[in-house]
């Protein structure tokens, strides 16, 4: 499943911020972060698709005939959700880090999942007042969203022995209280334009995840 919501952007908009880039970029941070308004400005500039973590898991709970609370419920308690997504989002990855062409993964682990085939890693973040702000009036609830960021950190411990709060090998970490959403594009979209493979001494080594 690939998103490229651009229906509220312009013509001009979309023709004014084209980048032009062929590399994998994946964004990841915590509910109410601003990944998916970041995702589909992205997606119109680079002119590229983009796969949403949460995209896939609705996508799975489709294919079992389940509700997403009762797919959330049965993540609580088995691992075998959690592992069929990341494999999706692993294979993805590797489908597109090989095709030349630029392309956008989001989800909390899409940077440990992409591996060596991620050429620029986002971690975005907020403080939780903000982003509990932004995720009201959605179906998720102030207190579903505490607990399902305790039990996601707890699985992937516990299923890769990744930390989420271990966020050294991100490239770029953007607190996006701090600029509204045309300024958080835009520091993103400098360091796309900036980044050089030649002068590039070297990003931090990425840990593999064998799901």
């Amino acid at each position: 499943m690939t998103n490229n919501d651009t229906s509220h952007l312009t013509a001009s908009d979309v023709a004014e911020t084209r980048i032009d880039t062929d590399l994998l970029i994946t964004v990841s941070g915590p509910p109410g972060c601003g990944a998916t308004t970041l995702c589909n400005r992205l997606a119109a500039a680079l002119d590229c698709p983009y796969v949403s973590g949460g995209d896939i898991f609705r996508e799975l709970a489709d294919e079992k005939g389940f509700s997403l609370n009762q797919q959330i419920a049965e993540a609580d308690t088995s691992d075998s959700i959690d592992r069929a997504l990341d494999e999706r989002l692993q294979s993805i990855a590797e489908k597109w880090g090989q095709a030349d062409k630029p392309f956008i993964l989001e989800s909390r682990l899409a940077g440990w999942l992409a591996g060596e085939h991620a050429d620029l890693r986002l971690w975005l973040d907020a403080p939780e007042s903000v982003r509990l702000e932004r995720i009201d009036g959605r179906i998720e609830t102030e207190a579903e969203m505490r607990v399902r960021e305790v039990s996601e950190a707890g699985r992937y411990q516990s299923y890769y022995d990744i930390d989420v709060d271990d966020r050294e090998f991100y490239d770029l970490q953007i607190n996006t209280a701090r600029w509204d959403k045309e300024g958080v594009f835009q520091l993103v979209r400098a360091a796309i334009e900036t980044y050089d493979r030649e002068t590039d001494e070297g990003a931090f080594d990425t840990p593999p995840v064998d799901v």
